[in-house]
């Protein structure tokens, strides 16, 4: 039988609160809904009982964290926000078209190879403020570019740029790959 819960009396050690501050920051960087759709369909069946959200926050605490001094950030770098077996195109691409426009564009295939409609998924995300734009279902492979409109602000941000590639039939998906950062 279990016993009814009794407030701690003790502080937690310094490494205990890491761990905690640590888990916060991951749960807290995964947040904003954009994020959540993103990684729902870049996780999906990262394995047979944990994808989605579940399996960003365990890729992300894993892999993302750096030690700067007595503290732990995260780099988004290094930042999977997609995990899977799909292949990338090469020359992988993001630049701002316009204002409140990022244009991606990568070498597109021949439109009848078996991966032509394969579709990109393209995630913006501003890490200080919080905000995210994303695209699940883009452009084919075929075409070879897309857009992503981003929210249009007043003070300038920095986004972070991820995209990955999601089979035609949404039974697999690319890792992700960091694209770097573009001021809106």
């Amino acid at each position: 039988m279990k016993s009814l819960h009794h407030p701690r009396t003790i502080p937690p050690h310094k490494l205990e609160q890491q761990n905690r501050n640590k888990f916060a920051m991951a749960h807290r960087w995964l947040q904003p809904e954009a994020v959540k759709t993103f990684v729902r369909t870049g996780f999906k069946g990262y394995t047979s009982t944990v994808e989605g959200f579940l399996a960003a926050k365990s890729c992300l605490l894993k892999k993302s964290f750096i030690v700067e001094g007595e503290e732990m950030v995260i780099d988004p770098s290094l930042v999977q926000v997609s995990f899977g077996n799909v292949p990338l195109p090469s020359n992988l691409t993001a630049a701002k078209a316009a204002p409140n426009e990022l244009q991606i564009t990568w070498d597109a295939v021949n439109k009848h190879s078996e991966d032509a409609c394969d579709q990109i998924m393209i995630l913006a995300y501003d890490i200080e403020n919080g905000q995210a734009n994303s695209n699940i279902t883009g452009q084919f492979r075929y075409v070879g570019e897309d857009t992503l409109y981003l929210s249009p602000g007043i003070p300038e941000r920095t986004y972070h740029i991820y995209a990955a590639f999601v089979a035609a039939d949404r039974s697999c998906q690319s890792a992700s790959v960091y694209l770097g950062t573009v001021n809106n």
